[in-house]
This record gives structure tokens, C-alpha cells and sequence, in this order.
């Protein structure tokens, strides 16, 4: 049978088309199915949306322009110290071996020694004389905070030093001199004189400063010049042990040896605190660095250039925290305070009053949260001042004046007689087993059962017991005394004051273990 071929081809396109729906009908499905629908959709091709595409690029902040403006302020500080050394004259053990003096003079072997040495005689007509070599000592870094060349550094950057170099950002070396320093906020001061306008930068209101903020730090690492590093404010009011008036902010810009002294600059070019101390265990950058506040800062660098050290206010008591145990143990509703541990005789405090057991909570009217909170209140006021100290005692408060002097250089320590029991040891409260002391001050612990209330406190053998809740002790009966009007009182310890080493503390004691 004849078949036509126009026909054919129709046939074939007719047959190709429906195919090809076929196909698409089940890519559909296939679609449909890969995304857990059930339906199947219409034969035309899946239409993908978009893919997110920025029109241009994200800027991430640069500080090129802050970093422009303050590094000519920022200088690397190069220490020297005048050191005594030996002179080479004393002689070596090359120069002393046997025979070597009986050569004869004109010995090459002796000629050469001497030579070397810069021997002008005979050894045994020469004494060795000391000699004074200056020999660098650290190096760190600074900042300018005056047109006329004051710069700030650290402490510990200029300490021992006798000579000093400071290296603007173009090289440029110029001699300073000390104008003075506070170890115990770790701040210096030195001057240069030239006739000539320094770039300085200003300190930052740090109040304003929060957690989150960027930081900018620029100085002298591992003595390579100007170093710029950026990171973010991690923490405020950071205490590391270094002293009684620990604020640091902690910044997590890298910050390594060399940077000390160096600041650490807000956004506009303002200095927030002074980079004083890295925590790391390999003696790198791990990202913890603190720096001294620039309201600390500001108020001590202007005490050093007006009068070359910093006077402050001095109580003369050796403070701790008051821990939930010790506020429950004398009725203070909240763990504020600072726990007088010992007011030391003829010192500010004790003259006026004040005694170990009391809990200063305010200082002219302003609240004072923790020891280290006391000491900073303290150090603001001049010595000479009368302040209302405001303490906590016998579940009330009330104001003494305290005319305070000025804070010693070194801290003083009450003494106390720690010499061996004199009488039998009898057993106590709270595991202890204690005794007389030989001077009739307190009792003497010579046992801590283990497990007890006070071996967890960190009483021991040898601690003296002066005080039960502000009550002298001087037998077991005086603790139990002690314990029973407190838990007639409703409380749920009492405060023990602990002597060791001849310094004073106190600890909080359940009641229910007395």
C-alpha cells in the first residue's frame, strides 16, 4: 500500500511532539517527587529564582584614616640603665693557668694575653676596678599628650632605667627625661624638650566605652616600630592582681611584648586605656590584653606632671569580700561591702573607731560594693581629708569620721605574738580543737577534724580564733556563747576572725555545725 510521504512526515512530527510532552510530564513528576509533592505539574520547565548577588562589594571598616591622624602622637620608649660590671682586668681562667706567669716577657704566648687583655704591667700590680657601662634594658612604647612633649608610658617600661630614647613614627630619636612614675597603677611620665610641636592625642571619657566597642592599638611590639592592631573592647572592669586598683578593660587586639605603654584609640582618635598586660601562657598574643582606663589614666599622669608622684587617701585596714556566708552572718541583706579584717594601730581608721568586724559599705554617701571598690574611693580623696565612713556593725549602720593621712610606701601589717600554747587543747565548735594562746589573744587551733564545716573554709592547725561574731574568744565556752546568740538571733552562721602569719581575716561558720 502506497503510503504519502507528506502524511509520513506529519505522522513522525505528530509523534515527536508527543514525545517530547511525555518526557517533560515525567521530569515534572520526577521534580514534583524529589521535593515530596504528589501532583503532577504541566509540562513546562522548572523557572530557578536568582541567585543573591551583592550590586557592590561590602566595605569592611578600615582605620587607615584614624591611623593616619594618631601615629605621629605614638613613639617607641628605649630604656637604658647604668650598670656596674667587672672589669676585664679580674682575669680569666685562661690568664691564671698554671705557668703562665713564668713565661718569660718577651714570650709571644704572653705577649699576645696581654694584648688581649689590654694589660699595661704586671698582673699582680693592677687591682681590678669596677666599671659603669649603660646597657639597654627594655623597650616599649608611648604616646604624646601634649604639644610641648609630655609622653605616657608604663611603670614597669621605665623602671631602673637611667637614660631614655623615644623614636617618633619617621625615626626620628629624641632624649627624654622622668618626670615621674606610679608603680601602683603602672603609669609614668616622661618629658621631651625641643623646640618644637609634638602631634598629641587626647584621653577618652572610658564611661562611655561598652563592650563591643572597636579599639585601635599602635605601638612598638617585639621592638619593630609602629604596629597597628584592631580588635573589639571584650570586658570592663577586669581585675588581674595587680594591685588594689585593678579596672582594666580588656581588649582582644593583639598585643604583645613591647606594646606597653602604647594606647588603645575609640573610633575618633581617642585614647580608652593604656596597654599595660597580656594574659598568655606562651608569652604571645592570645587575645586578651588589658589597658588601663583613661579616667585612671588622665587623673595620674596630671598628679605626676604637677608634682612628680601621686598622694593618696589611706585608712590603714586590711579589708576582704563579704561573701553570701559572712552578709547572712550579720544580717546585711546584699554581698556588698568591704569585711574590716584589721585596723591597724595608730592608723587613720583605728584612731577614729573603726574595727576589725565591721563592714564599710559607704564612704561619703557613695556606695562601696567590694574591697577593691574601698580602695579606689579611698586613693580619690587627698590625705588630710575628714570623710564619713559609713560601717555595718552589730546589725546597723552608723557614720564615722575618719581624717585620713597619706598612703605609706609600703603596706603596713598589724603584729601579733604567735608563740605556742601554754594549756591543754580542748575541743570546740565546728571541728576544731583549740587552746589558749600564750599571750591571752584568741585561741590557738591545733586540730581540724577533717570534713568539718572549717576545714573547708581553710581553717588549719596553727590559726589563732580572735573573734566569734565580734565577740573576743578566749576558751571553747566563748565560741558556744558566741553560736547559741546567733542562732537565737535567727542567723544561719557566724563570722569567725582568723589570724595567720600575722595577718587577720575572716570566715562565715554554719551554725547548725556548732
Amino acid at each position: 500500500m502506497h503510503q504519502d510521504p507528506k502524511s509520513s512526515d506529519r505522522e513522525r512530527g505528530t509523534i515527536g511532539t508527543g514525545r517530547r510532552r511525555l518526557m517533560a510530564t515525567i521530569a515534572s513528576v520526577a521534580i514534583a517527587g524529589a521535593v515530596g509533592l504528589g501532583i503532577v505539574t504541566s509540562g513546562t520547565a522548572p523557572v530557578l529564582a536568582e541567585a543573591v548577588r551583592m550590586d557592590q562589594p561590602v566595605q569592611a571598616p578600615s582605620f587607615a584614616d584614624i591611623v593616619e591622624k594618631v601615629s605621629p602622637a605614638v613613639v617607641s620608649v628605649r630604656v637604658k640603665a647604668d650598670v656596674e660590671t667587672a672589669s676585664d682586668n679580674s682575669g680569666g681562667s685562661m690568664f691564671d693557668m698554671p705557668g703562665f706567669q713564668d713565661l718569660p716577657d718577651g714570650h709571644p704566648l704572653k705577649r699576645f694575653f696581654r694584648e688581649f687583655r689590654g694589660d699595661q704591667g704586671p698582673r699582680s700590680d693592677r687591682r681590678a676596678q669596677p666599671r659603669h657601662r649603660v646597657r639597654p634594658v627594655s623597650q616599649g612604647s608611648g604616646f604624646f599628650i601634649s604639644n610641648d612633649g609630655y609622653l605616657v608610658t608604663n611603670n614597669h617600661v621605665v623602671q631602673g632605667g637611667s637614660e631614655y630614647t623615644v623614636v617618633m613614627d619617621d625615626g626620628t630619636e629624641y632624649d627624654a627625661k622622668l618626670i615621674g612614675t606610679d608603680p601602683r597603677t603602672d603609669l609614668a611620665v616622661l618629658k621631651v624638650d625641643e623646640k618644637r610641636d609634638f602631634t598629641y592625642v587626647a584621653f577618652a571619657d572610658d564611661a562611655k566605652v561598652r563592650v563591643g566597642d572597636w579599639v585601635v592599638a599602635v605601638g612598638n611590639p617585639f621592638g619593630l616600630g609602629g604596629t597597628v592592631t584592631a580588635g573589639i573592647v571584650s570586658a570592663r572592669g577586669r581585675d588581674i592582681g595587680a594591685g588594689p586598683y585593678d579596672d582594666f578593660i580588656q581588649i582582644d587586639a593583639a598585643v604583645n611584648r613591647g606594646n606597653s605603654g602604647g594606647p588603645a584609640f575609640n573610633l575618633t582618635g581617642e585614647v580608652v586605656g593604656i596597654n599595660t598586660a597580656i594574659f598568655s601562657p606562651s608569652g604571645g598574643n592570645v587575645g586578651i590584653a588589658f589597658a588601663i582606663p583613661a579616667s585612671t589614666a588622665k587623673q595620674v599622669v596630671n598628679e605626676l606632671i604637677q608634682s612628680g608622684s601621686v598622694q593618696r587617701g589611706w585608712l590603714g585596714v586590711q579589708i576582704q569580700p563579704v561573701s553570701k556566708d559572712i552578709a547572712e552572718s550579720v544580717g546585711l541583706d546584699e554581698e556588698k561591702g568591704a569585711l574590716v579584717a584589721d585596723a591597724q594601730d595608730g592608723q587613720p581608721a583605728a584612731k577614729a573607731g573603726i574595727k576589725s568586724g565591721d563592714i564599710i559599705v559607704a564612704v561619703e554617701g557613695q556606695t562601696v560594693a567590694s574591697p577593691r571598690d574601698l580602695a579606689r574611693t579611698v586613693a580619690g580623696f587627698a590625705p588630710g581629708n575628714e570623710v564619713a565612713v559609713t560601717v555595718w556593725r552589730d546589725g546597723k549602720t552608723q557614720d564615722i569620721k575618719v581624717k585620713l593621712s597619706e598612703m605609706p610606701a609600703a603596706d603596713k601589717m598589724a603584729s601579733a605574738d604567735n608563740s605556742g600554747p601554754n594549756a591543754s587543747p580542748t575541743d570546740a565548735q565546728f571541728g576544731l580543737t583549740v587552746t589558749p594562746s600564750e599571750d591571752g589573744r584568741g585561741l590557738v587551733v591545733t586540730d581540724v577534724e577533717p570534713g568539718s564545716a572549717a576545714e573547708d573554709r581553710g581553717i588549719r592547725a596553727g590559726d589563732i580564733i580572735l573573734t566569734v561574731n565580734s565577740r573576743e574568744v578566749k576558751s571553747g565556752k566563748d565560741i558556744e556563747e558566741a553560736v547559741d546568740a546567733a542562732t537565737k538571733a535567727g542567723r544561719k552562721a557566724v563570722l569567725v576572725q582568723i589570724e595567720r602569719e600575722d595577718a587577720s581575716r575572716f570566715v562565715a561558720l554554719p551554725t547548725n555545725e556548732g
